[in-house]
């Protein structure tokens, strides 16, 4: 069952994101309800419009699946993106600057679809790449010594 549900994930990376087909989209989902931070709650017709204008906002845009494990009915994949921001993306107007990102996807399968997916994604780092925000905006990356932790000061016993 595992690895069944592996392959309609890796569907969905190799025959639908990368070849940005949404034509396969009945295929690989039903009665999708998606969740990410960046974008809430989507459903269906709402997420399937979400994929096009990623689609459009990023037409070269590419996914590689670096990990994927799987038990039960949900699969967990971690993918990096990349892609050149050539079109309007969440109501950001093409900076026309290439973007590297990472993220992890967890979806449940019934039926040999995609019933929910739960995403998380480099939004802060998507957002600096895309010039929309300062590079410094990242944590530790001040240049104030309280404000960064070095290798030597780290106390990887210390309790919270």
């Amino acid at each position: 069952m595992s690895e069944a549900n592996k392959s309609v994930v890796r569907r969905l990376f190799d025959e639908c994101l990368n070849r940005h087909n949404p034509d396969f989209y009945p295929e690989l989902y039903s009665n999708v309800v998606y969740r990410a931070p960046a974008m809430g709650e989507l459903r269906n017709e709402e997420h399937r419009h979400f994929l096009l204008s990623l689609f459009g906002g990023f037409p070269d845009g590419q996914w590689a699946i670096e990990d994927q494990v799987a038990e039960g009915d949900r699969v967990v994949t971690r993918w990096t993106f990349t892609g050149t921001h050539a079109g309007t993306f969440m109501g950001i107007e093409a900076t026309g600057r290439q973007l590297h990102i990472t993220g992890i996807c967890i979806d449940r399968i019934a039926g040999g679809k995609i019933v929910e997916e739960w995403e998380e994604w480099d939004t802060l780092g998507m957002m600096q790449q895309l010039a929309l925000l300062p590079q410094e905006a990242g944590l530790g990356t001040s240049s104030s010594s309280s404000a960064s932790i070095t290798a030597g000061e780290w106390d990887s016993s210390a309790r919270i």
